[in-house]
């Protein structure tokens, strides 16, 4: 009985209303109301919008007032406008590039944790971080800087020492411009990412490395054997959370800086698409369409990814 009533008693907390103690559990409930409130006013509540993809709401025309036309924003975007596809494609491509590259967080992760020295080990660590918190605007400019056409260090380096004979606009060559957004967003981000990968490489049991080298084997193959193994569940998962973001995986902020007469047929995303549908075209209803066909199109690679992760890994994303 004893028990009993410890334990009823530790399920009350000293909060009390109008005289009364409240569970637990009712605390708890209490303490998460205003973020769930949150959420929903501010992530929910504008799906009220979406109403909008199926009405023609042309300026000058109320959105009370205008006429009812079902799919058909969706069905001009995907059969009849030129760019939707040209969107698709590069939104794809620097997304399947991104997942290609995302291995680079994991061995920048490899190498600073071989680092023994911690003074060399937290400089480095916060140096690859520290680009994570630039604006794009910064980003670029830094690019602008060592890539542009006229005076940019690249060129003034090569011309200086006759490796070439005329400067080349980098920044606006569609030829490599997957490559180079990809290049830039893996300057950023890189060293953030590869924090999650260094709490993983920290969670590694410190016993295993002692077995293995008992057992004779170095620092590469307690790399290969113990360490890789170890990161593994973290990478998949990581992996396919980026699948399912693939329609949003390069930032908007990026794309948006970046963006030139030269390679508009290269770089622009489904997100630059819509915000030039939306904000210089004024076509609401079809930005609105294009924006619910990413979110779709997401859910469903989400979903998607989260049960091939829960077969690889045996525990779902979602």
């Amino acid at each position: 009985m004893h028990i009993e009533r410890t334990q009823r008693a530790s399920n009350k907390v000293p909060f009390s209303l109008r005289g009364k103690t409240l569970s637990m559990e009712t605390t708890l409930s209490l303490m998460v109301a205003p973020f769930v409130i949150f959420i929903l006013v501010l992530n929910y509540l504008p799906l009220l919008g979406w109403s909008m993809a199926f009405v023609d709401y042309s300026p000058g025309i109320s959105i009370f007032n205008s006429e009812f036309v079902g799919f058909r924003f969706f069905k001009e975007a995907l059969l009849y406008t030129a760019d939707f596809p040209i969107s698709i494609l590069n939104t794809f491509a620097m997304s399947m590039l991104g997942i290609v590259f995302s291995v680079v967080p994991v061995i920048l992760a490899i190498l600073i944790s071989e680092i023994k020295n911690d003074k060399y080990r937290n400089i480095l660590q916060t140096a690859t971080s520290l680009p994570n918190f630039m604006s794009w605007v910064i980003v670029y400019s830094v690019a602008f800087s060592f890539f542009a056409q006229d005076d940019g260090i690249i060129n003034t380096f090569l011309m200086h020492f006759n490796i070439i004979s005329t400067p080349t606009n980098l920044l606006g060559n569609k030829d490599i411009v997957w490559f180079s957004q990809t290049f830039f967003s893996l300057w950023k981000t890189a060293g953030w990412t590869a924090i999650i990968y260094l709490g993983a490489i920290a969670g590694i049991d410190s016993e295993l490395y002692e077995a293995a080298r008992v057992d004779g084997a170095g620092k590469i193959k307690q790399i290969i054997h113990i360490m890789i193994p170890g990161i593994m569940p973290t990478f998949v998962v990581m992996l396919f959370l980026q699948i399912g973001w693939m329609l949003g995986g390069t930032s908007f902020e990026q794309i948006y800086v970046f963006h030139n007469a030269l390679v508009h047929d290269k770089i622009m995303t489904l997100d630059y698409y819509t915000y030039q549908m939306g904000m210089k075209n004024l076509n609401f209803s079809q930005a609105t369409a294009m924006g619910m066909f990413k979110t779709i199109v997401s859910i469903v690679l989400l979903f998607i990814s989260g049960l091939a992760s829960k077969k690889l890994v045996g525990r779902s994303i979602i």
